[in-house]
């Protein structure tokens, strides 16, 4: 019923930037937290950056300084803004959303919590 689709990932050098953006679609009432994982690897998923619904960001101590995360309410998309990449940052990039569905009479139903199938960020030279 809940879609994320994440566009905009890529190849960059070190020190280069890519912005990464994720759509959510489907039966939504609302969105709540929407979030950036990553996952190099061999190693485990871990959270790059969320925000939610009233703007309010964290960061990975990894990241802090070098990437932005935005949203866009009336687009329900989440945008990952990254500067100065380094080599650590290959990995895949996942989007993750929660909130609640929509019911028949347009009020909020269940609650949902959302992956996308990810993109991949690679930095090299």
């Amino acid at each position: 019923q809940v879609q994320l689709v994440e566009s905009g990932g890529g190849l960059a050098q070190p020190g280069g930037s890519l912005r990464v953006s994720c759509a959510v679609s489907g039966s939504i009432f609302s969105i709540n937290a929407m979030g950036w994982y990553r996952q190099a690897p061999g190693k485990q998923r871990e959270l790059v950056a969320f925000i939610n619904s009233g703007g309010s960001t964290n960061y990975a101590d990894s990241v802090k300084g070098r990437f932005t995360i935005s949203r866009d309410n009336a687009k329900n998309t989440v945008y990952l803004q990254m500067n100065n990449l380094k080599p650590e940052d290959t990995a895949v990039y996942y989007c993750n959303a929660d909130g609640s569905l929509v019911t028949g009479w347009g009020l909020a139903g269940s609650v949902f919590g959302s992956w996308g199938r990810g993109t991949q960020v690679t930095v090299s030279s």
